[in-house]
């Protein structure tokens, strides 16, 4: 059987980034006798393995086609429609709900390792060069557990409590934009049910992050299972995307900002040089110019700055075979490739984990503490019998609640003990109960789920 390496050395008390390297990973796994879990053996090899899952699109062997691991590209390829329906007006984001696969090497862990699941992702687009946020002070309550990257190398555990812009201040996050998003998200977890000392924020190394992220954060969950679990990500993806998608695509993916007053600009440009390239790849060259000559040079000269080479049509062209030059220019109107904040969630990881924080055991019956926002059920109505004029009084209770909007169930089997027990089981905030006295004055009980105390109202104050 196969498994992830740095799973099972996590599981066996030995921490290794996802960075380490496959020498490293074995040399960990035979050093440290870890066991398989299936046969007992101590003896490892290790190999790098492909997560995407892999299909032939059509009856053509040589299509090859992959199903995305991310729901994020069909927005980066919308991206100019987009913007133009929101009448070219910035910052602004995009969200998306949808499935993703991963050809994960031992799916295990019930929900929290799966091939097919769900994502709830949003792309935020912004100006580089005004990225401010203004909305930092609606969540200046909200206090975040954050391991930077200096805590993460380290290995501190003891997160620095902070708000959103007290983040940003001390160099803890980079934009504004992630800080907010990053505050968000907690508050999202903690209307699901997730107390705050239960959530973090922990960096990824450089080696840990995508390549095309300048920082990324996991929002992760205290679980008492599994130990801290990525229930989200948040990545400041920068402008990789819509960049590779404006040259593999020759469609622009630039904004256009109209300026006060002309200004006087620097470009610079990158040209191929034809005397190197035709020197060294021979009968590809025509290729590469063809490809190249779509490209817009000032766009070419930032990808060779930010990497110092381009993958053409699978060939690797360095920036020693580009002629650079300076340019000077009067412009009314700047041009740029908005920047992107994209945090990003896995809806059967939230769900677990708001499941497990919610589950609590009272003698010997169970509850599920699920808050009033998510919970199945607002009200359940419960006449004490199902006789005497009760049950038809329960039903009137019943509809009256249904008519005001409240999500209501109903149930007059059993016991009222044994109807109290399944509405705790399911999470129904309040049960309330019609009996006798109710036909006299108009009164019921209402028993909270939690706490099992029960008070006398009028039916009109419900």
């Amino acid at each position: 059987n196969k498994y992830r390496a740095d799973h099972l050395l996590d599981e066996n008390g030995v921490k290794v980034s996802e960075a380490t390297g496959l020498e490293l990973l074995e040399k960990l796994l035979n050093e440290n006798r870890v066991s398989c879990p299936d046969c007992g053996s101590v003896n490892w090899k290790v190999s790098s393995f492909l997560t995407m899952f892999q299909t032939n699109i059509g009856p053509y062997k040589e299509n090859i086609g992959f199903l995305r691991p991310e729901t994020a590209q069909g927005m980066f390829v919308e991206f100019r429609q987009i913007y133009e329906i929101n009448r070219a007006r910035m910052p602004f984001g995009v969200a998306q709900i949808g499935k993703a696969y991963r050809n994960e090497i031992s799916p295990r862990q019930g929900l929290i390792r799966l091939r097919e699941f769900s994502q709830m992702e949003l792309e935020l687009f912004f100006d580089p060069l005004n990225s401010r946020c203004p909305y930092l002070d609606e969540v200046k309550d909200v206090i975040m557990n954050i391991l930077d990257e200096e805590k993460v190398r380290r290995g501190d555990s003891v997160p620095h409590n902070v708000n959103a812009r007290e983040a940003v201040e001390k160099g803890l996050v980079k934009e504004e934009w992630l800080a907010f998003m990053m505050a968000l998200s907690q508050k999202f977890l903690c209307m699901l049910g997730i107390r705050p000392e239960f959530q973090r924020f922990k960096a990824k190394l450089e080696g840990e992050r995508a390549h095309y992220s300048a920082q990324t954060f996991d929002h992760e969950v205290l679980t008492g299972k599994f130990g801290w679990i990525e229930v989200a990500g948040h990545a400041y993806r920068q402008d990789y995307d819509l960049k590779s998608h404006s040259i593999k695509s020759k469609t622009s993916m630039e904004v256009v900002e109209e300026l006060g007053c002309p200004i006087k600009v620097s470009k610079r440009f990158a040209y191929l040089d034809p005397t190197k390239v035709k020197r060294d790849f021979g009968q590809l060259s025509t290729q590469i110019f063809k490809a190249v000559s779509g490209m817009k040079p000032y766009e070419l000269a930032e990808l060779l700055e930010r990497y110092g080479k381009i993958d053409v049509s699978g060939t690797v062209i360095g920036k020693e075979y580009f002629i650079f030059k300076e340019v000077e220019e009067t412009v009314s109107t700047r041009k740029y490739i908005p920047h992107v904040i994209e945090p990003s969630f896995g809806i059967e990881r939230i769900v677990h984990v708001v499941l497990e924080h919610a589950y609590r055991e009272k003698e010997d019956r169970v509850i599920l503490s699920l808050n009033e926002e998510i919970a199945p059920y607002k009200y359940a109505v419960f006449p004490l019998v199902k006789k005497d004029g009760l049950d038809v009084k329960a039903k009137e209770i019943y509809l009256m609640l249904k008519l005001k909007g409240y999500s209501v169930l109903y149930d007059d089997d059993g016991s009222i003990g044994r109807r109290y027990a399944r509405a705790d089981e399911i999470g129904v905030c309040k049960a309330i109960t019609v009996d006798y006295q109710t036909l006299e004055d108009d009164t019921v009980t209402v028993r909270d789920r939690d706490s099992w105390l029960q008070n006398r109202v009028k039916i009109f104050e419900i």
